[in-house]
C-alpha cells in the first residue's frame, strides 16, 4: 500500500502509477498532465486501453474520426468530459485554454468501439444521504464501471465529499486494486485518510492513495473544505469490480 505526494515534473506530468515501475501493484499507468493553451499531448497503446479525463480547462480529444470536446470550470463545480479507447489506437487531446487532465491506461486484450463521454454522459448520485446525520453524504459521478463498460479492465468515477464529511464510509475494501486522486480547493485545505487498521495520511492537494486488494480505505475532509477524488480501479482476471464492498466486520451492523 502507499500514500503520495507526488510532484509535477518540467514537462508538467506527475506520474502516479506505473505498470513496470512506481506502484506498479495497481496494475494501471495513471498520469497527471497540464497542458498550456495551444499546445497537444498524443497517447498511442499496443497492448493497452487508455482513457483520458478533463479535470478543468477546455480541451479537444480525437481518436481516429471520434472527436470530443469539452470545458471544464473545476472538479467541485462542473463535470468531466472523458475518451475511452481499446489497444492499438491513439487519442490526441489539444487544449485551447490552460488545462489538466488524467491519463490512465491498462492491459486489456479486447477490443471495443472507442467512446466519448460527454458531461450528458455521466452517471450522477448522491451517496449515504440521511443516513448518521448526514455525515457521510457525498456525489459520485461514474463515468464508466462494469454495468456500462463490462469490456474494460477499468472503472473510472469521481466523487465529491461535502465540506466535514466521512467518504467511501463504511470501512471496506474489495480484492481489486484502487487509486484515489485527491484535489482540494485551496492550499490549506487538508483532510485524513485511514488505510486497513487506521494507518492514518494526511490528505492535501494533489494527494494519491493506492490501495491493494483487501485493505479498507475510508477518508474525511475538514469542514469548510470539500474533497474531490479521481477513484480509479483495476478489475482482476475473471473477478470484475461490480459495486463489490465487503465491509470491516466491526461494522456490519449498520447495515442490517
Amino acid at each position: 500500500m502507499a500514500f503520495n505526494y507526488p510532484k509535477f515534473n518540467s514537462k508538467g506530468v506527475k506520474t502516479l502509477t506505473k505498470m513496470d515501475g512506481k506502484n506498479k501493484d495497481m496494475l494501471m499507468d495513471i498520469l497527471v498532465v497540464k497542458i498550456a493553451k495551444g499546445e497537444s499531448v498524443t497517447y498511442s497503446e499496443k497492448d493497452k486501453e487508455m482513457c483520458v479525463l478533463l479535470t478543468e480547462g477546455a480541451v479537444e480529444m480525437k481518436c481516429g474520426e471520434l472527436v470530443g470536446s469539452g470545458v471544464r470550470k473545476d472538479v467541485f463545480e462542473d463535470l468531466p468530459i472523458t475518451m475511452h479507447v481499446c489497444k492499438g489506437n491513439t487519442i490526441t487531446v489539444k487544449a485551447s485554454a490552460d488545462s489538466e487532465i488524467i491519463y490512465l491506461a491498462t492491459t486489456n486484450e479486447r477490443e471495443f468501439p472507442a467512446k466519448f463521454y460527454d458531461k450528458k454522459d455521466v452517471i450522477r448520485s448522491v451517496s449515504c444521504e440521511g443516513v448518521w446525520e448526514n455525515t457521510a453524504v457525498r456525489d459520485v459521478n461514474t463515468v464508466f464501471d462494469y454495468s456500462n463498460a463490462p469490456y474494460s479492465n477499468l472503472v473510472v468515477g469521481e466523487v465529491i465529499a461535502r465540506q466535514g464529511r466521512w467518504w467511501s464510509y463504511l470501512p471496506h475494501s474489495h480484492p481489486q486494486p484502487e487509486v484515489y486522486y485527491y484535489k482540494m480547493p485551496t492550499p490549506e485545505a487538508f483532510g485524513a485518510c485511514f488505510i486497513g487498521e487506521f494507518e492514518p495520511h494526511t490528505i492535501v492537494d494533489g494527494s494519491v492513495g493506492c490501495f491493494p486488494g483487501g485493505k479498507t480505505h475510508v477518508q474525511v475532509t475538514a469542514p469548510g473544505y470539500p474533497m474531490y477524488c479521481c477513484w480509479m480501479i483495476r478489475h482482476l482476471d475473471g473477478n470484475p469490480w461490480d459495486k463489490t464492498r465487503i465491509v470491516d466486520p466491526r461494522y456490519e451492523y449498520w447495515e442490517k
